[in-house]
């Protein structure tokens, strides 16, 4: 019998497999088993190796910090104290064998057991060591050359540099010629040491890595399935948080401090919500105010269209005149769905990559020539106080329609003055545009409100297209990093100002 599993019980397991918290846990354990099979490795198969090259390494230092002390008056004391503590047998001797003074790790004691210059005998390996050597011996040495010295000091006359090394399954021989202390002619330096210690400890330090291995890996499994769950904690939580990006019931509580990477994901998802919750809300302005003044100018077409085909497509000027208003609506209609079309990519721009030096005195002064001509023939009149080098970082082509809409509104309600006033001044902290019309002004109650979307058709009278016109101005200008302002007095006209921060 053959048991299906459903699609959906296949995606939840599949999720599971590829969780960023399983995942993070197994890279801990595939860290874990290549920390411990390298320790192994180091502990086992390579310890050897690199315990007998510290030892050689150790002996030739040792060699070479005798030879250099070996005027020294105190010569022999350094000689005990680096056998003691490096475990050496060192000799000085002739080239005839003759020693002259030997030492080992357990000279010291020695000494302290027997007393200075009491000589003795002792055992090494399978043969009684005395005092006596072949040849003479100095007072004072107590060891007898080991068997292999002959071939030692052959290997050495035959040198070439006057150094000799070499290494047997157990020993490590070094030897040099020295300038003893108290000695006319040059003495030889003999070192020996014992490479093959390790062996007999390395089966019990690998049983002891064996349950450190264990130990250490079951402790190790433990704490990174905690530690994944500590870091998949916050990832989780903000992938709620995602999935709630636009709803109304998206939070944005989420607890900070873990790292600053996941904090700045949460302050972007921020932002999005932010972004997200402003487009619905121009969606719902749209469909709620926009429609009325779309379908305005829809029905003055239709109704011009219609009375054209009625009544006055026989009368000449009748007709020229009903076209005339069809043509007017029809750019009514265009300029409103260019201003919101504009608006909307303002919402969900950035001018991060799009800024340069922008020249605003020539900026200024190009819309101020273009509405002097435009309005020219109505006997509009702009005057100008433009102060020349003013500069600031920006958007050129967004400047431009900023302080263009802010001239548009400034001729619409200049009133019959008709006259409209440009001024841009830079001081030590700010660069300050205006626009002054000296038209009937705007009520005190309805200043703050002045910027916002559509209040401009709705509550002046519907002089201006849409609405938008200054809301565009301090979407701009916010892009910018300044701020706008409006000082107003009923029956004198209106100062629209713009600020920027150098």
């Amino acid at each position: 019998m053959t048991i299906s599993i459903p699609s959906e019980g296949r995606d939840i397991n599949l999720k599971k497999i590829r969780s960023f918290k399983l995942k993070l846990w197994l890279y801990f354990v595939l860290f874990t088993a290549i920390i411990f099979s390298v320790l192994w490795l180091l502990q086992t198969v390579f310890l050897q190796s690199f315990y007998n090259q510290m030892l050689i390494h150790n002996t030739k230092e040792a060699a070479q910090k005798i030879v250099d002390n070996s005027q020294q008056a105190d010569i022999n004391n350094l000689i005990d104290k680096l056998t003691h503590d490096n475990s050496f047998l060192v000799y000085i001797t002739d080239e005839q064998g003759t020693i002259y003074y030997s030492a080992d790790e357990y000279k010291e004691r020695r000494s302290h057991l027997h007393g200075e210059g009491e000589k003795f005998e002792f055992e090494f390996g399978d043969n009684k060591m005395m005092p006596e050597n072949k040849g003479e011996h100095k007072p004072g040495s107590y060891r007898i050359l080991p068997s292999q010295y002959d071939s030692f000091l052959k290997a050495l006359k035959e040198s070439g540099n006057g150094i000799v090394e070499y290494s047997t399954d157990t020993l490590y021989v070094y030897g040099t010629y020295i300038n003893y202390y108290g000695e006319d002619s040059p003495l030889i330096l003999y070192i020996s040491v014992t490479i093959d210690t390790v062996g007999p400890s390395a089966a019990i330090i690998s049983v002891m890595l064996l349950w450190v291995t264990i130990l250490s890996i079951l402790i190790g499994f433990i704490l990174s399935w905690f530690i994944a769950r500590r870091f998949a904690r916050p990832v989780d939580a903000l992938t709620k948080k995602a999935d709630k990006l636009g709803d109304a019931d998206y939070s944005s509580d989420f607890r900070k401090g873990f790292c600053s990477e996941l904090d700045g994901l949460s302050d972007t998802l921020d932002s999005t919500n932010e972004k997200l919750q402003r487009a619905k809300d121009f969606q719902m302005e749209l469909l709620a105010n926009v429609s009325h003044d779309l379908r305005t100018p829809l029905t003055m077409i239709k109704g011009y269209a219609e009375m054209i085909q009625e009544f006055s497509w026989e009368d000449e000027a009748q007709c020229k005149s009903d076209l005339a208003v069809i043509i007017k609506e029809s750019d009514r209609l265009t300029a409103l769905v260019n201003e919101i079309l504009e608006y909307s990519e303002l919402q969900t721009e950035s001018l991060s990559h799009d800024l340069e030096e922008v020249d605003l005195s020539g900026l200024v002064n190009r819309v101020a020539d273009s509405f002097a001509v435009l309005y020219k023939p109505e006997g509009v009149v702009i005057g100008r106080d433009i102060e020349s080098a003013v500069f600031l970082r920006g958007n050129a082509s967004r400047l431009e329609r900023a302080f263009y809409n802010l001239m548009d509104n400034a001729v619409r309600h200049t009133g019959e003055s008709k006259t409209v006033r440009v001024t841009l001044q830079k001081t030590q902290h700010q660069i300050v545009a205006s626009v002054t019309d000296y038209g009937k002004g705007i009520p005190l109650s309805e200043q703050e409100h002045i910027w916002d979307r559509y209040y401009t058709s709705r509550q002046r009278g519907g002089k201006g297209v849409s609405g938008l016109g200054l809301a565009i101005v301090r979407q701009i200008v916010t892009m910018h990093k300044g701020v706008c302002t409006v000082d107003s007095t009923e029956g004198k006209g209106s100062t629209f100002s713009i600020r920027f921060d150098i």
